[in-house]
């Protein structure tokens, strides 16, 4: 069974980008390697913020809308609370 994550990356110039993944090291390497999302390319570096995994695809894809829709004091309250460390396979 596949284990998928919502994650923030802090962009170099200082925007968030909220994702989806049911492989979170591989993504990450997709868009520090200018093949993940358009928007993140050009903006590095890319550093992961955020991290909170889900059970299903379809409990990612709501999770990711409702942080989405969260002003951007609402993604930093978010990411502050949680103290997010890289984790070493990533």
């Amino acid at each position: 069974m596949k284990q998928w994550c919502v994650y923030i990356l802090r962009c170099g110039d200082g925007t968030l980008y909220t994702g989806m993944t049911d492989d979170f090291p591989r993504r990450l390497e997709m868009h520090r390697s200018g093949k993940g999302a358009k928007y993140t390319r050009g903006r590095a570096p890319l550093e992961p913020v955020y991290r909170e995994d889900c059970e299903t695809m379809s409990a990612a894809l709501k999770r990711e809308y409702a942080i989405k829709r969260l002003s951007r004091a609402g993604k930093l309250a978010l990411i502050e609370q949680t103290h997010y460390t890289m984790p070493a396979d990533a």
